[in-house]
């Protein structure tokens, strides 16, 4: 599997877990990305259970590292 088919693999369940979840994808590598998940609160829980065994199988069967980072689309940004 390629990591633009993983990415949309991953893009699909976070969807079935949360129809207004927002999802950002930031390729580090040929093989690794990181999607940031924007969602309401109530879903967080949802997203996290459906993609972690997913992510798992990716990295075990085919080398893909896809990181799936899920936050609370309503709470306010964070002032540093």
């Amino acid at each position: 599997m390629t990591l633009d088919e993983a990415i949309q693999k991953i893009t699909g369940i976070v969807k079935a877990a949360s129809a207004s979840g927002e999802i950002k994808a930031v390729k580090m590598s040929d093989e690794e990305v990181r999607l940031s998940v924007y969602a309401p609160a109530g879903d967080i829980q949802k997203i996290k259970d459906a993609t972690f065994q997913p992510a798992i199988d990716l990295l075990n069967a085919d080398g893909l590292d896809i990181q799936v980072f899920v936050y609370d689309k309503d709470a306010p940004p964070l002032k540093g």
